[in-house]
């Protein structure tokens, strides 16, 4: 069973980094075929997905926040990072790590962890 557990600083102030931590269990990141992924949920709005990284090491962003997100991993620890520089109040909301496993499907999510933006 794979098992995906995010966390992070849970507050940050406007214009810093954001940086956040996905520990993976249950299967390797390298494994074929499968591509790790940052998405996140701001308060009352849908999910936006952000990166993702894959088995490979290939990375792909979102365009509209492609300047301001690094996706990077550590196959050592099993583990993906999810770097936002520059935040603003507008990327408070709940961020999840998700295993997407191809035909539209993000078949393992991560708890989630939270993130305020704030002075």
């Amino acid at each position: 069973q794979v098992q995906l557990v995010e966390s992070g600083p849970g507050l940050v102030q406007p214009s810093q980094t954001l940086f956040l931590s996905c520990s993976v269990s249950g299967g390797s990141i390298t494994t074929n075929n499968y591509f790790w992924n940052w998405i996140r949920q701001p308060p009352g709005k849908g999910l936006e997905w952000l990166a993702a990284i894959g088995s490979s090491g290939g990375i792909f962003a979102n365009p509209s926040l492609k300047s301001r997100t690094s996706i990077s991993r550590d196959t050592t620890k099993n583990q993906i990072t999810l770097q936002l520089n520059s935040v603003n109040p507008e990327d408070a909301g709940v961020y999840y790590c998700t295993r997407y496993s191809g035909w539209f499907t993000h078949d393992y999510w991560g708890q989630g962890t939270q993130v305020a933006v704030s002075s």
